[in-house]
């Protein structure tokens, strides 16, 4: 069983630019990631769920193959084609894996409008790997929810903390160096 972790962005792009490079972290083996779902919130209030995977979809193309199959066994492909994306639909539609809508939906009924949320179900993780790799967008994340113990999720709170002051660091940095003495001609 994964771990859940849920966090928040001020925009549906950025969350959906974490969860794709948490799939590209996932073919590099430092995650492995049962379900990664983003919550959007738009301007009118409306919950949005964007699966990583369109059940309903996978579901059609699974059992269309295995319907041609069966077809091809029985003399008539296009029947079992048509007969088995129908039941891979019907299936995938009906499969609800990973994170729970209900749950999903409810938590972004609470996300402010025009904002998103990245829901998680971590199996394994290699967390100092994948935060380096991901500490670009510490500045604008929240923890909102975590199925963690207590100490791992305070050890998660302390290195997205740690994640946001390395990268306000450099910009307060720059801003120094440009209020700096100013130049001679």
């Amino acid at each position: 069983m994964g771990h859940l972790v849920v966090v928040g962005f001020p925009t549906v792009e950025e969350a959906e630019d974490v969860r794709r490079e948490l799939a590209d972290l996932q073919q590099q083996h430092l995650i492995s990631l049962e379900d990664a779902v983003v919550v959007e919130r738009d301007r009118q209030g409306h919950v949005h769920l964007r699966q990583a995977v369109n059940l309903t979809t996978a579901g059609a193309i699974s059992g269309g193959f295995w319907g041609s199959l069966i077809g091809l066994i029985v003399l008539n492909p296009l029947l079992g084609a048509a007969v088995g994306a129908g039941v891979g639909a019907a299936s995938g539609a009906l499969a609800d894996m990973g994170i729970n809508d209900d749950f999903m939906r409810e938590l972004g009924r609470t996300l402010p409008e025009d904002s998103a949320a990245l829901c998680l179900l971590v199996r394994t993780v290699t967390v100092d790997r994948v935060l380096e790799k991901l500490q670009s967008h510490a500045t604008h994340t929240r923890l909102l929810h975590t199925s963690l113990g207590h100490m791992d999720e305070q050890k998660l709170r302390n290195a997205l903390e740690l994640s946001k002051r390395l990268q306000e660091k450099p910009a307060e940095e720059k801003d120094s160096a440009s209020h700096g003495s100013p130049e001679v001609s």
